[in-house]
């Protein structure tokens, strides 16, 4: 019998900090912002709080997030917390978007333009997703996985299944490898990859949420599972040994790996049927874009 007195530590949630422009589309308020100022964009804005907003690129990754917690399985969960610069009086209007599309995300931070960076450590946020470019690279810098959803294609299939793709080197990795490439090119790199094929990889900003998404994903069973992820990375054998290895000592299973040697991202990822990829070189990001919902990741010495 359990002791009634000791405290059960459960796993604790995904948590993801969401931009409001990255979770709806605010281009035309954007705009009014940029063409007339502050205070005609707050007059926008509570002009039509009423208005409800269109979903912008991260949505349905967002919906099929939160989606997890309502399906009965006994899992960590995911919590969603909206973290935009709009003050609370015009982020009201954001909020009766939220209630309308019956978004269960019940926390905010409306830091009235300023960075939000200095709250994902008492947010908790294992992942942070934004159109603004500064605000990516703060958090990135103070430690957290965040990325820059760029405008495309949010073209996620409507099976109701998650599926997050990720690039391997400075994202899931540190940028180790990369670094050696870049300074003493691609055979320097191959035989470092070989001779340190049992070393493991040190981890990148999305390592600890692939963790967490991974401690939710174990809770099912691998047939039929509500999760797909993919690493799709530009390496090639023999370097795709280190990554598996890396990952089987993590405890981290990734449903699919493809080790594509330079060929463009994607079409791989239309096939896949990505929610979102994530990768730290933009060259790939444009090659996702017209597919698939991508998240910049500026990390890395490919960003330096």
């Amino acid at each position: 019998m359990s002791d009634p007195n000791v405290q059960e530590i459960r796993p604790r949630p995904l948590v993801v900090a969401i931009s409001s422009r990255a979770l709806f589309d605010l281009e035309a308020s954007h705009e009014i912002f940029e063409s007339e100022g502050l205070a005609a964009y707050q007059r926008y804005q509570r002009e039509r709080e009423d208005v409800m907003l269109e979903p912008g690129v991260a949505f349905p990754l967002v919906r099929k997030l939160l989606a997890l917690n309502d399906d009965g399985v006994d899992h960590p969960g995911v919590e969603v917390i909206l973290a935009s610069r709009n003050s609370a009086d015009t982020g009201l209007r954001i909020f009766n978007t939220i209630e309308h599309h019956e978004l269960h995300v019940e926390r905010a931070v409306f830091t009235n333009g300023e960075p939000p960076d200095r709250y994902m450590k008492a947010l908790g946020a294992d992942l942070f997703l934004s159109t603004h470019a500064d605000d990516v690279r703060r958090v990135l810098a103070a430690g957290f996985a965040a990325a820059m959803v760029l405008p495309g294609a949010a073209t996620g299939r409507k099976d109701g299944q998650l599926k997050i793709a990720f690039d391997g080197d400075a994202v899931v990795f540190s940028d180790e490898a990369e670094r050696i490439y870049q300074a003493e090119g691609l055979a320097a790199f191959s035989e470092s990859e070989r001779r340190d094929a049992g070393k493991p990889l040190d981890g990148g900003p999305f390592k600890r949420m692939l963790q967490v998404l991974h401690e939710i994903q174990s809770s099912y069973p691998i047939e039929n599972n509500p999760i797909r992820t993919a690493l799709v990375t530009a390496r090639s054998a023999p370097a795709h040994k280190r990554v598996i290895l890396t990952l089987r000592e993590w405890g981290i299973r990734i449903d699919e790996a493809l080790f594509l040697g330079g060929k463009p991202k994607g079409p791989f990822l239309a096939a896949f049927g990505a929610d979102i990829f994530f990768d730290d070189q933009l060259t790939h990001i444009e090659s996702a874009r017209p597919h698939v919902a991508s998240g910049h990741v500026p990390h890395g010495v490919v960003n330096e």
